[in-house]
């Protein structure tokens, strides 16, 4: 009995896997020549280099309270003494003596703690990024937060400038972290949205996607006219991620095989068929580039996450044979909602960001590629200053404003970025109900507004990877609403 062509493929067991599906129909097949191309022949030569940014983000709400803290006495600035005052008396503080020491040049040399699970741990894979500091490959931006306008105290008590829609809730303010956009809930993010305008000029001949994500479709990679491919972590191999089934080197696997290649060169009349098949095709062409590879150098944590950014680098290592200049990464590590058993729960997962993160980036070094590839954090928000609960069960809430981290060889390491507080600097003045806590009264918490937003972070970390100043509000549409887009983190 004549089959068709759906049939054929149901039948036959040659599905190529939700993997290789979730990569999109435009990507490998029909590509919108009006996103993706300019009349600028500048903004569409390909680039003589490679470059990647890898998105951690960090879900639930990273507490940035207890991930830096001034070691400092300065009475001017936030001190010790304002911190330990609210959460020693709770059992949120930590000592002095456990936090790991990192002086700030543009804050006079002052001296800052990074939690005490960013360093050495015992019998761990590696010393931890604290020591990546000192090196200078490692920078913390200030004070980062979702924000529609500039916004100072007095305009969101007023109301005076438009807030972000439902502040302190998890869902909106992970999507507009994501999407680079604090007024309206947009359906792509700023990582696709790069995607969508840099794929076609920047990796022409690029047998995959421009975006890869290791935790599933997430906002952030989803653009208009691109979607990422989604693959497992390390737990399976690199030559098993888009391995499709049904097709071994038995004489009837081959024979299927044929058969698949000659139905996908026909009807290709319409358009969605013609999209399958270049997907079919691609998919194979990419398993078949990555079904030699080799591991990575570096040891790698055996976490969920260690895992992600081993697969992250396992891709990385095949860019060559993937014919791709520039790349975008997504990984995440979640549970730091820590309403309850803060200090135990954000220590073991900042020691699984920290162990997997510096092994990412010895391997980078290893690869030759150190200066080439960023890694940056995200979270939804950070938590309240005040704690909630006490004792082992002491935790916080859902706050705004940030500490973020951004690591590679070309960061400018070593030092705080970002927009300055009223106090002057990018780290807020850590005083219940003060300059930089959106709440006053009884009810104030140590939520602290931000200065910088996602959009200005976002841009730094765009424009160093190359894309044009002309496209920059195609990509982050509040663009213009901020004058300083450049935090200065990175090289040029």
């Amino acid at each position: 009995m004549k089959q068709n062509r759906r049939e054929f493929i149901k039948k036959s067991g040659c599905a190529l896997g939700m993997a290789a599906l979730a990569t999109q129909i435009e990507h490998f097949g029909l590509m919108s020549v009006l996103a993706q191309k300019t009349g600028d022949p500048q903004l569409n030569a390909p680039p003589n280099d490679y470059r990647a940014l890898v998105c951690v983000f960090l879900e639930g709400g990273n507490d940035g309270n207890n991930t830096i803290v001034p070691l400092h006495n300065d009475a001017n600035l936030s001190n010790y003494q304002a911190y330990y005052n609210v959460r020693n008396s709770a059992g949120l503080a930590i000592p002095p003596a456990s936090l790991l020491p990192i002086n700030v040049p543009r804050i006079g040399n002052l001296a800052y703690g990074l939690n005490n699970n960013l360093g050495p741990i015992v019998r761990g894979v590696n010393n931890g990024v604290h020591e990546l500091w000192a090196q200078g490959k490692m920078a913390i931006v200030g004070n980062v937060g979702t924000l529609v306008k500039p916004m100072t105290k007095a305009q969101f008590q007023n109301n005076s400038v438009k807030r972000p829609l439902q502040l302190f809730s998890h869902p909106d303010q992970v999507s507009q972290y994501q999407s680079g956009r604090a007024d309206v809930k947009l359906s792509t993010g700023w990582g696709g949205r790069i995607a969508d305008r840099r794929t076609a000029p920047d990796n022409p001949n690029g047998l995959a996607p421009m975006i890869t994500s290791v935790s599933g479709v997430q906002l952030f990679t989803s653009g208009q006219t691109t979607f990422p491919l989604a693959i497992a972590n390390a737990q399976t191999p690199l030559n098993q991620v888009l391995n499709p089934h049904g097709f071994d080197d038995s004489t009837i696997a081959q024979a299927r095989l044929a058969a698949l290649n000659r139905f996908n060169t026909q009807d290709l009349e319409a358009k969605y068929i013609a999209a399958a098949s270049r997907i079919s095709q691609q998919a194979l062409q990419v398993n078949s580039t990555i079904a030699a590879y080799q591991e990575t150098t570096a040891v790698f944590p055996a976490t969920g996450f260690g895992n992600q950014l081993k697969q992250v680098a396992r891709m990385i290592k095949k860019r060559a044979n993937l014919n791709i200049n520039r790349q975008i990464f997504y990984v995440h590590l979640g549970g730091f909602d820590t309403h309850i058993g803060q200090i135990t729960g954000q220590g073991i997962l900042l020691s699984q960001f920290s162990q997997a993160v510096r092994s990412f980036y010895d391997e980078m070094v290893e690869q030759g590629v150190s200066d080439k590839v960023t890694l940056f954090t995200m979270s939804d928000f950070s938590r309240t200053f005040d704690p909630a609960g006490s004792g082992v069960n002491v935790g916080s809430d859902h706050a705004w404003a940030n500490n973020l981290f951004v690591l590679g060889g070309a960061v400018n390491g070593g030092n705080f970025y970002g927009m300055n507080t009223p106090n002057g600097t990018p780290y807020p003045t850590l005083n219940i109900g003060g300059i930089d806590d959106v709440s006053t009264g009884t009810g104030s918490r140590g939520r602290w507004i931000p200065t910088t937003s996602v959009e200005q972070y976002a841009a730094t970390l765009a424009r160093w990877y190359g894309l044009p100043e002309a496209e920059m509000p195609l990509v982050f549409p509040n663009y213009g609403n901020f004058t300083d887009t450049n935090l200065g983190f990175m090289q040029a």
